[in-house]
């Protein structure tokens, strides 16, 4: 399985961006996706995921982000990113897993190369 993320760039603080991951196989309901992001000399955080019907964000940006993916093929996934903050500047990474959409990055197999989100304030 590879992923390919784009989307990225340079915002303002309030505004939105979609970013998109792009797998290359068909995925099933016992896949998860989710994404991840990494800011300057931090650890990877967990920014969502999604498996099936489940659903899980972290608390940072519950409210603001969602994740999607389309309907057809579960080729593509997304996330919408509204009202954008300072602090949501990162690199931002999707990754796939057999599983649960779990929050801790070395359970998932398959990554991506990652796109910048910049957000000015």
């Amino acid at each position: 399985v590879q992923l390919q993320a784009s989307g990225g760039g340079l915002v303002q603080a309030g505004d939105s961006l979609r970013l998109s991951c792009l797998v290359s196989r068909r995925t099933y309901s016992s896949w998860a996706t989710a994404w991840f992001r990494q800011a300057p000399g931090k650890g990877r955080e967990f920014v969502a995921g999604m498996n099936g019907g489940r659903r899980n964000y972290a608390d940072s940006v519950k409210g603001r982000f969602t994740i999607s993916r389309d309907s057809a093929w579960n080729t593509t996934v997304y996330l919408q990113m509204n009202d954008l903050k300072p602090e949501d500047t990162a690199v931002y990474y999707c990754a796939a897993r057999v599983g649960g959409p779990v929050t801790t990055s070395p359970d998932y197999a398959y990554w991506g190369p990652g796109t910048q989100v910049t957000v000015s304030s």
